[in-house]
């Protein structure tokens, strides 16, 4: 059972570098799906809305390697 543990972690190290950072993200979208059409926004703003998210999760995670 270890080579299982051994396996799936190399797997999910070939697509997930920063676990934090994919969260953060997943975290964003969900909750940027349930709360933009409460919002009423437009599609302009909800489009900006989630790109300014992503950026600043974006922005973080850069700066938190950079410290390293």
């Amino acid at each position: 059972m270890k080579w299982l543990r051994t396996m799936l972690a190399e797997l999910w190290g070939l697509f997930v570098d920063d676990g934090l950072y994919a969260f953060a993200i997943v975290a964003w979208l969900l909750l940027a799906w349930l709360a933009l059409p409460l919002l009423d926004l437009g599609g302009v703003w909800n489009a900006l809305v989630l790109a300014t998210g992503l950026l600043a999760i974006l922005v973080e995670s850069v700066l938190r390697r950079a410290r390293q």
